[in-house]
């Protein structure tokens, strides 16, 4: 799916958290993760080829997609509810990583050998947000504050303050209800 404003993607580190939690758009309600062929598509799409799922699978991997945007959008300074952490809890549990160390020393987290299905895909997540944690990159990564909006971003303003995907839609539309709660004219 497209981007809406100009936003550039996340590094590449955060590619598939970015691109997972953004197979839904709310204002348009179109939502890329209705069925298993799409849930195959969009893990071949990263790499993670051969996976086979259930109805039930992608089920769960929309759940996990809506407890990614809602640890986003904790980024943009909403608190992350209670039901997203348990939820993550329990599938970043099944999807166990473990660290691998090159010959120059360097370390990244890795999936255990012989994962499959959505525990393959919840692993490849769990190794971004680590890299990305690593490298300072994840707490950029954020979700509109705009309840009709929630599209996952990365932040590069220099602040990294930024609360909407595109300040020109949901920063404007924002910002009006705001002036219109003030009781001035508009």
């Amino acid at each position: 799916m497209p981007q809406p404003g100009d936003r550039a993607p996340a590094p590449a580190s955060l590619a598939v958290v970015q691109d997972l939690a953004n197979t839904i758009d709310i204002e348009m309600e179109r939502d890329a993760l209705r069925t298993v062929a799409d849930l195959q598509g969009f893990c071949a799409a990263h790499g993670l080829d051969g996976l086979t799922f259930t109805t039930a699978d992608v089920e769960r991997v929309r759940g996990l997609r809506e407890a990614l945007r809602d640890v986003c959008q904790a980024h943009a300074g909403v608190d992350v509810p209670g039901t997203a952490l348990a939820l993550l809890d329990e599938q970043f549990r099944a999807a166990p990583l473990t660290l691998a160390i090159d010959p120059a020393g360097a370390a990244r987290p890795v999936p255990l050998p012989g994962l499959t299905g959505v525990a393959a895909l919840v692993a490849e997540v769990g190794r971004s947000i680590l890299t990305s944690v690593a490298d300072g990159t994840w707490p950029r990564l954020k979700a509109c504050t705009a309840h009709e909006c929630r599209w996952v971003y990365y932040d590069r303003s220099p602040a990294g303050r930024s609360r909407w995907c595109t300040m020109s839609i949901c920063g404007s539309r924002a910002k009006m209800r705001t002036y219109r709660r003030r009781g001035q004219p508009g």
